[in-house]
């Protein structure tokens, strides 16, 4: 059964897509835990980040590249942060690779 993720870069189910190329899609999430809460997603399934093989390594780099490029577009130079949940201790919700990118608001550390 195809994951949500899959869903919308089928256009199944609709997103607010920020951004989009050959390799991902960024959306914004919809229960966003700061201000701006995107999610960068590969198009290509991998289930998470802990399970990821060294043929992933282009692909990883891209969807950190892409938050850099998407982050310059909504101009959010006073800074994000990025994060990668991974399995049930992880808060993983969705067994599909994705970066989270929060801004616009003071972010604690530590996080969780």
């Amino acid at each position: 059964m195809p994951t949500i993720f899959e869903r919308i870069i089928a256009r199944e189910i609709p997103a607010k897509i920020e951004h989009e190329d050959e390799h991902c899609i960024v959306f914004h999430d919809i229960q966003p835990q700061a201000p701006t809460h995107l999610l960068i997603v590969p198009k290509r399934v991998i289930p998470r980040v802990g399970e990821a093989v060294a043929e992933d390594q282009a692909l990883l780099g891209h969807l950190l590249l892409t938050a850099g490029v998407v982050a310059r577009k909504l101009g959010l130079e006073r800074g994000f942060r990025l994060v990668i949940n991974n399995g049930p201790d992880g808060c993983e919700s969705v067994p599909h690779l994705h970066v989270h990118l929060l801004a616009k608001r003071q972010l604690q550390w530590p996080p969780g």
